[in-house]
């Protein structure tokens, strides 16, 4: 006769020997699947609970999402050495993120980036939005209306080879001037393959326009680690062309070759090599990428930072990534489509009708050069 007992932790098998019964322990294999735990973040002014999800696998990969602003609040990963460091700028206190912040890891919405004249026409109507980026509009709107400054629902999402969150929103019709009630849903998860997955989703009862984002800034020398560390990076994208801008920074609807020009990183160059060479001194450009946009995942960058040995490899549906470096102490590569898209006909299209869904992902990938 044999028998199974279990325990947490421990494995209690009896077994029937010569008429007496030997009780065998020993310890279970731990559970080495990805995790997700969740804790109180803090509270708004109006007593909402804000809560902190932190997923996490057992290669050392960590990342940390508060429901306010769906905001990713920090990525750890290990460095050549395996010393896990934060390597994306944040702020420690829910007090210090509603004082203000530059997005740091926010879900951007409805519209990442900016749209000239802050208006658009669908259908022949013309809708009016928000002006908070002079006569323009940028990133869905201000503290009131931008996605980043909403409290989303939140729900734990545990799968074979990830754990994760599901964060979903709903921006009543007219919020910022975006014709519509849009229901969006946006996933983290943390894969065994050391992938931070973000995924995106949303439907209207209007015909309205979308381009949903994060806005990460990263530094794989560690968090803390400063502007010097941040220029050392060395970046590949998989873009040969990218959209020069006006000087309130709204695509002028040229789309530009980068060869023999400070805005080339179709070969593994560092960020700082020619950042002096660029107009106002940084980047705050977006890029057209390469493969299938809308249908299928594909790479749009890859960095290394030589010190720690951290690379980071991005993949997305999106037809483009905003690089920008005006933070300093960490960098961006937005995955988005492009800004002014809904006054631009001969860029891709962000125009959501009823009836179908908006779906984007963006893979990050980490891993060490030894």
């Amino acid at each position: 006769m044999q028998k199974e007992l279990r325990h947490p932790g421990l494995m209690a098998v009896l077994v029937l020997l010569g008429g007496s019964c030997v009780c065998l322990v020993a310890e279970e294999p731990p559970d080495r699947s990805p995790r997700v735990e969740k804790t109180v973040f803090g509270h708004l002014p109006d007593g909402s609970q804000v809560d902190l999800y932190t997923l996490a696998n057992f290669q050392g990969l960590e990342a940390r999402v508060i429901t306010c602003g769906a905001t990713l609040v920090g990525v750890r990963a290990p460095d050549r050495h395996g010393n896990a460091d934060d390597i994306t700028l944040h702020l420690e206190t829910l007090d210090e993120y509603l004082r203000g912040h530059p997005l740091l890891g926010s879900v951007v919405g409805r519209f990442a980036n900016r749209i000239a004249g802050a208006r658009f026409t669908i259908d022949g109507i013309e809708y009016r939005l928000e002006a908070n980026a002079g006569k323009n509009h940028i990133h869905g709107g201000g503290k009131k209306t931008g996605f980043q400054w909403q409290l989303w629902h939140a729900e734990p999402l545990r799968q074979t080879d990830s754990a994760g969150v599901t964060l979903s929103l709903v921006s009543p019709d007219g919020q910022a001037g975006y014709p519509g009630t849009l229901r969006a849903t946006v996933v983290y998860r943390v894969t065994e393959r050391n992938e931070l997955v973000i995924q995106y989703e949303a439907t209207s009862d209007k015909p309205t326009h979308v381009n949903l984002t994060n806005h990460a800034y990263w530094n794989l020398a560690g968090a803390g680690s400063g502007e010097i560390e941040m220029r050392k990076h060395v970046l590949l994208l998989n873009a040969d062309h990218y959209l020069p801008a006006d000087e309130a920074k709204v695509p002028t609807g040229e789309i530009r070759a980068v060869r023999g020009t400070p805005m080339d990183f179709t070969t593994s160059t560092p960020i700082g090599s020619r950042i002096d060479q660029v107009d106002r001194g940084d980047y705050d450009h977006c890029y057209v990428l390469h493969g299938d946009a809308g249908k299928k995942l594909a790479l749009a960058a890859s960095v290394v930072h030589s010190g720690s040995g951290r690379t980071m490899e991005v993949y997305t549906t999106q037809p483009g990534v905003q690089l920008y470096t005006g933070n300093r102490g960490g960098f961006c590569l937005e995955t988005q489509h492009f800004p002014n898209s809904p006054n631009e006909s001969k860029f891709p299209s962000t125009l959501l009708r009823p009836g179908e869904n908006y779906r984007e992902t963006t893979v990050h990938r980490f891993g060490v050069q030894r």
